[in-house]
Protein backbone atom coordinates (compact mmCIF):
# COMPACT_ATOMS: atom_id res chain seq x y z
CA UNK A 1 0.00 0.00 0.00
CA UNK A 2 1.35 3.28 -0.85
CA UNK A 3 0.29 6.93 0.14
CA UNK A 4 1.35 10.45 -1.15
CA UNK A 5 0.82 12.92 1.38
CA UNK A 6 0.92 16.63 1.12
CA UNK A 7 0.18 19.05 3.73
CA UNK A 8 -2.15 21.34 2.22
CA UNK A 9 -4.19 24.54 3.35
CA UNK A 10 -6.59 23.62 1.70
CA UNK A 11 -8.13 21.21 -1.19
CA UNK A 12 -10.58 19.42 -2.88
CA UNK A 13 -12.16 16.65 -5.35
CA UNK A 14 -14.24 17.19 -8.15
CA UNK A 15 -16.22 14.79 -10.15
CA UNK A 16 -18.99 16.15 -13.12
CA UNK A 17 -18.40 19.77 -12.00
CA UNK A 18 -19.34 18.81 -8.56
CA UNK A 19 -17.83 19.27 -5.82
CA UNK A 20 -17.54 15.79 -3.64
CA UNK A 21 -14.67 16.05 -0.90
CA UNK A 22 -13.21 19.33 0.35
CA UNK A 23 -10.53 20.19 3.27
CA UNK A 24 -8.70 23.48 4.84
CA UNK A 25 -5.62 23.17 6.40
CA UNK A 26 -4.92 19.42 6.79
CA UNK A 27 -3.51 16.20 4.28
CA UNK A 28 -4.48 15.44 1.01
CA UNK A 29 -3.72 11.62 0.41
CA UNK A 30 -3.25 9.75 -3.03
CA UNK A 31 -3.78 6.51 -2.10
CA UNK A 32 -2.46 3.21 -4.08
CA UNK A 33 -3.66 -0.27 -3.05
CA UNK A 34 -1.46 -2.88 -4.66
CA UNK A 35 -1.92 -7.00 -5.02
CA UNK A 36 -1.45 -8.77 -1.11
CA UNK A 37 -2.03 -5.57 0.31
CA UNK A 38 -4.12 -6.34 3.76
CA UNK A 39 -5.92 -4.03 6.87
CA UNK A 40 -2.77 -4.13 8.54
CA UNK A 41 -1.06 -2.24 6.04
CA UNK A 42 -4.50 0.03 6.14
CA UNK A 43 -3.91 0.38 9.71
CA UNK A 44 -0.50 1.00 10.23
CA UNK A 45 -0.80 3.89 7.52
CA UNK A 46 -3.70 5.57 9.21
CA UNK A 47 -1.73 5.40 12.35
CA UNK A 48 1.30 6.67 10.86
CA UNK A 49 -0.22 9.73 9.33
CA UNK A 50 -2.67 10.73 12.07
CA UNK A 51 0.55 11.13 13.67
CA UNK A 52 3.11 12.13 11.60
CA UNK A 53 4.32 16.02 13.19
CA UNK A 54 4.52 17.69 9.60
CA UNK A 55 3.07 21.22 11.04
CA UNK A 56 4.62 23.98 12.01
CA UNK A 57 4.70 24.77 15.99
CA UNK A 58 5.22 28.46 17.13
CA UNK A 59 8.79 27.91 16.72
CA UNK A 60 8.38 26.82 13.12
CA UNK A 61 9.67 23.53 13.46
CA UNK A 62 7.57 20.52 12.07
CA UNK A 63 6.29 19.01 15.71
CA UNK A 64 2.58 19.29 15.58
CA UNK A 65 0.30 16.55 14.18
CA UNK A 66 -2.92 16.89 11.82
CA UNK A 67 -4.83 15.55 15.60
CA UNK A 68 -2.79 18.53 17.30
CA UNK A 69 -3.65 21.01 14.85
CA UNK A 70 -7.47 20.46 14.04
CA UNK A 71 -7.15 19.44 10.48
CA UNK A 72 -8.60 17.25 8.02
CA UNK A 73 -7.68 14.43 5.48
CA UNK A 74 -9.07 14.37 2.04
CA UNK A 75 -8.44 10.89 0.66
CA UNK A 76 -8.39 10.00 -3.00
CA UNK A 77 -8.00 6.65 -4.46
CA UNK A 78 -4.76 6.32 -6.75
CA UNK A 79 -4.21 3.31 -8.48
CA UNK A 80 -1.60 4.70 -11.11
CA UNK A 81 0.75 4.54 -7.88
CA UNK A 82 1.06 0.89 -8.18
CA UNK A 83 2.34 1.57 -11.91
CA UNK A 84 5.29 0.47 -12.98
CA UNK A 85 7.66 2.63 -15.69
CA UNK A 86 10.70 0.95 -15.88
CA UNK A 87 10.44 -0.66 -19.08
CA UNK A 88 9.15 0.97 -22.20
CA UNK A 89 7.11 4.10 -22.27
CA UNK A 90 3.61 2.95 -21.17
CA UNK A 91 3.29 2.23 -17.19
CA UNK A 92 2.37 -1.55 -16.15
CA UNK A 93 -0.29 -1.84 -13.98
CA UNK A 94 0.38 -5.43 -12.96
CA UNK A 95 0.79 -4.64 -9.46
CA UNK A 96 -2.62 -2.99 -8.83
CA UNK A 97 -4.79 -4.74 -6.32
CA UNK A 98 -8.12 -6.06 -8.43
CA UNK A 99 -11.23 -3.66 -8.50
CA UNK A 100 -13.04 -5.27 -5.80
CA UNK A 101 -9.81 -5.13 -3.29
CA UNK A 102 -8.86 -2.20 -4.27
CA UNK A 103 -12.37 -0.71 -3.44
CA UNK A 104 -12.60 -2.99 -0.07
CA UNK A 105 -9.04 -1.87 1.32
CA UNK A 106 -9.63 1.98 0.27
CA UNK A 107 -12.99 2.37 2.18
CA UNK A 108 -11.65 0.34 5.17
CA UNK A 109 -9.26 2.98 5.21
CA UNK A 110 -10.95 5.61 4.95
CA UNK A 111 -13.55 4.08 7.89
CA UNK A 112 -10.41 3.76 10.06
CA UNK A 113 -9.69 7.18 9.27
CA UNK A 114 -12.77 8.76 10.24
CA UNK A 115 -12.71 6.61 13.55
CA UNK A 116 -9.87 8.20 14.75
CA UNK A 117 -11.74 11.14 15.63
CA UNK A 118 -10.18 13.32 12.65
CA UNK A 119 -12.70 15.10 10.19
CA UNK A 120 -12.41 13.09 6.71
CA UNK A 121 -13.67 13.86 3.04
CA UNK A 122 -13.22 11.42 -0.12
CA UNK A 123 -12.81 11.07 -3.55
CA UNK A 124 -15.11 8.83 -5.59
CA UNK A 125 -13.34 5.51 -6.14
CA UNK A 126 -12.57 5.21 -9.87
CA UNK A 127 -13.98 8.18 -10.71
CA UNK A 128 -12.87 10.78 -13.34
CA UNK A 129 -11.64 13.06 -10.92
CA UNK A 130 -10.24 16.72 -10.85
CA UNK A 131 -7.95 17.30 -7.24
CA UNK A 132 -7.07 20.94 -6.43
CA UNK A 133 -4.97 22.28 -3.71
CA UNK A 134 -2.62 24.08 -2.12
CA UNK A 135 0.31 22.35 -1.02
CA UNK A 136 1.69 24.04 2.25
CA UNK A 137 6.22 24.29 2.09
CA UNK A 138 5.69 22.39 -0.03
CA UNK A 139 5.56 19.15 2.26
CA UNK A 140 5.05 15.79 0.55
CA UNK A 141 6.40 12.21 1.85
CA UNK A 142 5.59 9.27 0.07
CA UNK A 143 4.67 6.36 2.28
CA UNK A 144 4.81 2.84 2.25
CA UNK A 145 3.82 -0.53 4.28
Amino acid sequence: MKAVIQRVTSASVTVDDSIVGRIGQGIMILLGVEKGDTVGQADWLVEKIRGLRIFSDDAGKMNLSVQDIGGSLLVVSQFTLAGNCAKGKRPSFDTAAPTDEGKRLYEYFVATAKQSGIPVETGIFQADMQVALVNDGPVTFILER
